[in-house]
């Protein structure tokens, strides 16, 4: 219990000092602005721009929000469903659906503590083996990051040029023909087939190698599990749930970016490159995803030229509508319910 409060002390500490550094760092620039537009300091707070701009956001998307990120933990729910079903075990969707949100909440305490959550709740309630849950979550896990892939690199397909300007800080020097044009993204894509030839020419050497048989061996089992998609009944329902998770995530980021002013305008392939960045605040362990994922949205949406006063307010907003009101609110009911819930399953299977 003391290890748990401790880890949760440490990584609730990590979020609130980036959270702190952030709005430091934000408000200082917004004074900045404000005095290049001489309005007194005295009128010029990030707090309290950050509560009017609150206040102008669009409900209609935010409510969208909430439905899309709803969407993607029934898809979850499904996908997991199938994951168990050849073991034999038919898992209820309710106990699926509740457990997932369970999740959710306990990721905003202990970051990764919502796997075990997960698993623990779902063995419980289902009877099912712990060890048989979590492998399911490897595999859940692993198609995530598949999808994750697929987005960057579609982001970088279709943003990269944008990327490339702002780090040149000017359009025309981006070499006059855009990403596929520099010779940097050829030389690098160009380096990466070398060291892949060299690989593949020295790996029997490399095996011999501790670190590159511990990678191989990390290999082997991603592909393992990447075959036994192709097991299950509907392989091609099972990618289709995983897909309809991502693409319910992307649309969360383009519904939040609707719902406030300033970043209205961004259109469907900047809001995925937003989406990115955001999706990588999460990785970072910190609780629900606590100023990493402000810092990664002020830094994508600065590509847009949207100032870092609007970029962390659009954070804060994204933040507060699911991470903490819809994980919060969902994953308690869920946690009060899941007990109840199964009472009530078993009361009527005895009658």
């Amino acid at each position: 219990m003391i290890k748990k409060i401790l880890q949760f002390l440490l990584f609730l500490g990590i979020g609130v000092s980036i959270m702190a550094w952030l709005f430091n760092s934000q408000s200082a620039a917004f004074q900045e602005q404000c005095r290049l537009d001489g309005i007194p300091s005295d009128q010029c707070s990030l707090a309290d721009k950050l509560l009017q701009d609150f206040g102008t956001v669009n409900i209609w998307w935010i409510l969208a929000v909430l439905m899309a990120f709803t969407a993607s933990n029934i898809f979850r729910a499904w996908r997991w469903q199938m994951l168990l079903e050849p073991m034999g075990y038919k898992v209820g969707f309710g106990n699926s659906l509740m457990t997932i949100l369970v999740s959710y909440l306990a990721n905003l305490f202990i970051p990764r503590m919502g796997e075990v959550a997960r698993a623990g709740s779902l063995a419980r309630y289902e009877k099912v083996p712990m060890e048989k849950v979590m492998g399911t979550l490897v595999v859940d896990r692993l198609m995530d990051f598949i999808c994750l892939g697929l987005v960057v690199g579609m982001a970088f397909l279709f943003e990269g040029d944008t990327v490339l300007a702002f780090l040149s800080q000017n359009k025309k020097a981006d070499s006059g023909g855009g990403l596929w044009s520099n010779p940097l993204v050829w030389g690098l894509l160009a380096a990466m087939a070398l060291v892949a030839v060299l690989m593949y020419g020295l790996r029997k050497k490399l095996a011999e190698i501790a670190l590159f048989r511990k990678v191989g061996t990390l290999l082997k089992g991603f592909l393992d599990g990447l075959r036994s998609v192709f097991k299950l009944k509907n392989p091609a329902l099972f990618i289709a749930y995983s897909l309809g998770i991502w693409v319910m995530f992307y649309l969360q980021c383009l519904f939040n970016l609707k719902a406030f002013p300033p970043t209205a305008q961004l259109g469907w392939s900047a809001a995925m490159m937003v989406f990115v960045f955001g999706t990588f605040g999460f990785v970072i362990p910190s609780p629900g995803g606590m100023g990493t994922f402000h810092a990664l949205s002020i830094a994508s949406l600065a590509l847009y030229g949207i100032s870092g006063s609007d970029g962390f307010s659009y954070a804060n907003i994204a933040f507060f509508s699911v991470q903490i009101f819809y994980n919060l609110v969902a994953g308690g009911i869920s946690l009060i319910l899941l007990p109840r819930w199964n009472r009530h399953q078993e009361g009527r299977l005895g009658h």
